[in-house]
């Protein structure tokens, strides 16, 4: 018999969807009492139904909007270290199959059936975002697994951002194991050389789920003229340069960001390729339009403008305006990719707020390509979360 703690669900909650995969319990489908809210927010318990069947383990915040994750569908499950090295070693194998060299999102929260976390790998050191309270209480324990399952030499803590304040977690950076690197890392992917900052950069460093949209991008910039806004490192620019586009400009609002991308230019020895402008992306967008130059291809890669359902229709807006601003600044039969990473936005309302755009824009287009995150972000068809990064690419009419 477990000497876990129990959380039940309500009588009005719908198991099947527990048992079929769905792995969040939200606070208004469980009984929350006394004793269920003393369970310590990241402790474990056993979840079960009304008529008290159990439907596996879970870790529980009760101070959480999602009360409970589902662990393991086995509620007889021990969350040890071990089960930590085969969750990782499993995750690891997929990644291992995928690419030739160790840069790649290790592990994908609930989708690699590690909730809330997130780790991704810059050759022998690895990340780790924390977002749920049992991976932040567990994380020299998670730092501990990837040494011993993956080599890694270098594991470092990066607890920052919107998830861990739903989680009701406080703000850190430390370094779990080894040393970190002094300078950035270089990061080899479609051709180009990225720099990832581990410690100062923007989340882990690097975003790798673009690869396989940097890499249709490729397709079209041979000789072109290429405008990447929202650019972070370089991401999209870099990999035109790479693909032998003449010229590429990146605008992004941070200087470090831009300099980061300046120097993976000259790591590839395209240098003299890249031009970088730090300016508001859509006070930039604005800008180049009182001008003649027009861009083979233009894509735009904005952060997350609709974080929640509540921010939707906002971010729905934001997305359209981006579109209408960029539309113009595209030559007669170029090349226009939109990009988000909103998951209350689903591929629909984006791709219907982009297209307004472009015809709030003037233009015309085709809609050639729809693009999602490479497989190292695997997608768990039960939480549409996981599935989260759209790229559209549509070629403008004159």
């Amino acid at each position: 018999m477990s000497e876990l703690p129990v959380i039940r669900l309500r009588p009005k909650s719908k198991p099947q969807a527990i048992r079929h995969g769905f792995p969040w319990v939200f606070a208004d489908e469980a009984v929350l009492d006394r004793r269920t809210r003393n369970i310590p927010a990241g402790g474990f318990a056993v979840l079960e139904d009304a008529e008290r069947r159990p439907l596996g383990l879970v870790t529980v915040n009760p101070g959480s909007k999602i009360v409970a994750r589902v662990m393991d569908p086995d509620a007889g499950a021990r969350i040890d270290d071990a089960w930590l090295r085969a969750r990782i070693g499993r995750a690891l194998a997929m990644r291992q199959r995928l690419y030739d060299q160790p840069f790649y999102r290790l592990a994908h929260a609930e989708a690699d059936g590690l909730p809330g976390l997130v780790i991704d790998r810059f050759g022998d050191a690895a990340v780790i975002q924390p977002n749920a309270a049992w991976a932040d209480a567990m994380a020299d324990r998670i730092a501990d697994a990837l040494a011993e399952v993956a080599g890694v030499g270098t594991v470092i803590l990066n607890g920052q951002g919107r998830a861990r304040g739903l989680e009701g977690l406080d703000e850190r950076m430390e370094v779990l194991r080894g040393i970190a690197p002094e300078a950035p890392v270089e990061v080899a992917m479609n051709g180009a050389i990225y720099l990832a900052d581990l410690l100062g950069g923007q989340k882990t460093g690097l975003f790798y789920d673009q690869r396989p949209n940097h890499a249709f991008a490729q397709r079209l910039a041979m000789g072109a003229r290429v405008l990447d806004v929202f650019s972070h490192v370089g991401g999209f620019g870099l990999a035109a340069l790479a693909a032998g586009a003449d010229h590429a400009t990146c605008v992004d609002g941070s200087a470090a960001a831009l300099e980061l991308a300046a120097g993976g230019a000259r790591a590839m020895g395209a240098g003299a390729r890249l031009a970088v402008m730090r300016s508001d992306a859509f006070e930039a967008l604005e800008e180049l339009a009182t001008g003649d130059r027009r861009f083979d291809l233009v894509i735009c890669d904005p952060p997350a403008f609709a974080p929640s359902k509540q921010a939707l229709e906002a971010g729905l807006r934001a997305y359209e305006r981006v579109a209408k601003l960029a539309a113009p600044l595209v030559a007669p039969g170029g090349y226009l990719g939109l990009c988000s990473c909103s998951h209350a936005a689903d591929l629909t309302a984006f791709r219907n707020a982009s297209a307004r755009g472009i015809g709030r824009g003037g233009r015309r287009g085709v809609l050639i390509h729809s693009g999602q995150a490479g497989p190292d972000h695997p997608t768990l068809p039960q939480l549409a979360e996981t599935g989260y990064l759209k790229a559209l690419f549509f070629r403008l009419d004159g």
